[in-house]
């Protein structure tokens, strides 16, 4: 087996490029070559990510981004999502941005306290959430069901797309549910890491209502 081959084999991501693109990445060094992109940041295996979550959370929310290129959005992302209380975000390696020091920036400390997996192949991820019982939420601006009338009631995963592409069709034909946040001026979508927070917000309201409500029933049923 060849050295690429066994680097792929590993989950290594092999892009072919030109002389001056690798000049680009290794600022002019004496690259012979080729180069390696090493990531600056400790991601998580993808089924620690859900043992610690399922551990944590009587229902669990993990945020899975498809294909956000925007290193601010991610940011933002995982900012909005480790203050909302979810467990964990899932992105992939291709055709989207990593944890850089932008996305630290932006993420305001949020990386410090909420785990990232970054997965070879989203869908598969997504299979993988769903054999642990995981239920997929897909966000989508075209979807007939709104997100003010569904009930997270089971552990959730929230997949989010790019601004412009959306979902991926093979990330949507993984999603059991594809949801809409209804909008009523004339921009048709909304900013991705505004869509996640909304959507966030959403689920948690529905699960601290529910809380509520089980709470009220407990105490009358208390005997004075």
């Amino acid at each position: 087996m060849s050295l690429i081959d066994e680097a792929k084999a590993s989950g290594a991501v092999i892009d072919e490029v030109d002389t001056k693109r690798l000049n680009q990445i290794t600022e002019g060094a004496n690259h012979q070559g080729i180069a390696a992109q090493a990531a600056s940041h400790d991601y998580q295996d993808l089924d620690a990510l859900i043992d610690t979550a399922l551990a944590g959370a009587k229902l669990p929310v993990i945020v899975a981004a498809d294909g956000i290129t925007d290193p601010h959005n991610l940011g933002a992302i995982i900012r909005t999502a480790e203050a909302l209380g979810a467990q964990g975000i899932v992105i992939p390696q291709r055709r989207a941005a990593g944890i850089t020091s932008t996305v630290a920036k932006v993420a305001a400390g949020a990386l410090e306290h909420l785990p990232v997996s970054r997965v070879v192949n989203l869908k598969r991820a997504l299979d993988t959430l769903k054999e642990r019982g995981f239920w997929i939420y897909g966000l989508a601006s075209e979807a007939s069901q709104p997100i003010h009338r569904t009930t997270f009631d089971r552990p959730t995963v929230i997949v989010v797309g790019a601004e412009g592409d959306g979902l991926s069709l093979t990330v949507q034909q993984s999603c059991d549910v594809l949801l809409s946040i209804p909008l009523r001026g004339h921009v048709p979508s909304l900013n991705a890491s505004v869509a996640t927070g909304m959507a966030l917000y959403e689920i948690y309201r529905h699960q601290w209502i529910a809380q509520i409500q089980i709470s009220s029933l407990q105490n009358q049923n208390k005997p004075v």
